[in-house]
């Protein structure tokens, strides 16, 4: 099986992150061949065979053709998602689902490939409950936590705990007036839980008495861990009081991020932390497809490099 064949690198258009990552791999002459799945079919195609000899085949995009067997990695970020405005509603969902299954199903095949990561092993890693559970099996601290539809058991959490926040379980965007829009992490008293809460799930938490945050990215076998100020309850709601600082990792830190990843079997993970008056790292999630460019820049820490290197296949 060749491994020198191209990184294919699968993510919407405006991907920053993807952008860098690209730029370090041609600046090392290793092809790249990038496309956004939600192309399909309009200027990207797949044609593939299975037989005796499992799959091989052809993936086409406007400027590429990729034989499926010569892929040494896929860097799967974030694709849009397939759309068919031409047809009508329930056509639509039959094209979408045929889609997803079909060329989906494809990517999710590639003889050989090293994946950052494999799309199903992120599917599985982005539900809360499935990623906390892994933590506490894999020696994290975590935080004390409720996920119900029950009013009454909500309230109960909410006014055992010195301070309780609402998180979101999955983070969609929604629009206001035309602006897009996500869920902010908050803090949740008593008197704000209704009859509303039997609507849909929702998840609780204890809050973290924290003096500050961590996130630490794992590319491969390179872990990056960055110390994260602000006086925020959720840091990523103003990167400007934001101030960075590289800080050492605890040893069984580090040896739970091995579980945790190889419980989902992941490559790369962007960890976050909150580290209480004590010192102790508290878990709070890990995006298996979380952002991490951004730093690069105040660290000065070789991340872009780590990444090229890990869909390089590269040792160095």
């Amino acid at each position: 099986m060749s491994h020198s064949g191209p990184v294919l690198v699968v993510t919407m258009i405006d991907d920053p992150t993807a952008d860098l990552v690209i730029t370090e791999l041609h600046d090392r002459d290793i092809p790249v061949v990038r496309l956004d799945s939600g192309d399909f079919p309009a200027t990207l195609s797949i044609t593939a065979r299975i037989n005796e000899e499992g799959i091989s085949g052809t993936l086409l995009t406007p400027t590429r053709t990729v034989d499926l067997h010569t892929v040494r990695s896929l860097y799967y970020r974030r694709p849009s998602g397939f759309a068919f405005p031409h047809l009508d509603e329930q056509d639509a969902r039959f094209a979408v689902t045929q889609a997803r299954y079909g060329l989906g199903g494809v990517l999710a095949s590639l003889p050989g490939c090293l994946y950052v990561n494999h799309p199903h092993r992120i599917g599985d890693a982005e539900f809360k409950p499935s990623g906390l559970a892994a933590a506490v099996h894999s020696g994290f601290k975590v935080p004390e936590t409720l996920i119900t539809s029950d009013p009454e058991a909500a309230e109960r959490f909410v006014e055992g705990n010195t301070s309780t926040i609402y998180k979101p379980l999955s983070t969609p965007l929604y629009r206001v007036n035309g602006v897009s829009c996500t869920v902010e992490v908050a803090e949740v008293s008593a008197g704000e839980l209704d009859e509303r809460v039997a609507g849909t799930a929702h998840l609780f938490q204890r809050l973290v008495d924290k003096v500050a945050d961590v996130r630490v990215t794992v590319i491969g076998d390179r872990i990056f861990p960055v110390r994260i100020d602000s006086g925020l309850l959720d840091w990523r709601t103003d990167y400007k009081q934001l101030s960075y600082s590289i800080v050492t990792l605890p040893r069984s830190i580090e040896e739970a991020l091995r579980h945790y990843l190889a419980h989902f079997r992941l490559v790369f993970g962007a960890f976050d932390f909150a580290v209480d008056r004590d010192g102790a790292w508290w878990f709070l999630e890990c995006n298996p497809s979380g952002q991490w460019a951004w730093l690069e820049p105040p660290t000065g820490l070789p991340m872009v490099a780590a990444m090229a290197d890990l869909l390089e296949r590269s040792p160095r």
